[in-house]
């Protein structure tokens, strides 16, 4: 069993920043491919970053060079590092974990980011 669980969303004005952190407990995996997701109202779960045990990193074009992923293997804990905020990066943010060869797939219950401008 694993649970995750973000934390550091919140109300920030515009230019910004903010770090978001999921800390997952339970099954560690040696092994994973860690996500941020993010869903505005109205809109799909998109994915916003990605990164490996091995420190392989992803990002979606409207949120490179200024976010930034990371993640303390040891602690089982990710990061998403966001700068630069803008009006349109107000969501709902979303970690996801899957374990290397695995088709299992683990949420946390999302924190709130809100940009004002």
């Amino acid at each position: 069993q694993v649970q995750l669980v973000e934390s550091g969303g919140g109300l920030v004005q515009v230019g910004g920043s903010l770090r978001l952190t999921c800390a997952a407990s339970g099954t560690i995996f040696r092994v994973s491919h860690m996500y941020w997701y993010r869903q505005a109202p109205g809109n799909q779960r998109d994915l916003v970053a990605t990164i490996t045990t091995a420190g392989n990193t992803n990002y979606a074009d409207s949120v490179k060079g200024r976010f930034t992923i990371s993640a303390d293997n040891d602690k089982n804990t990710w990061y998403l590092q966001m700068d630069n905020l803008k009006p349109e990066d107000t969501a709902v943010y979303y970690c996801k974990q899957r374990p290397w060869g695995s088709a299992d797939e683990y949420w946390g219950q999302g924190t709130q980011v809100t940009v004002s401008s």
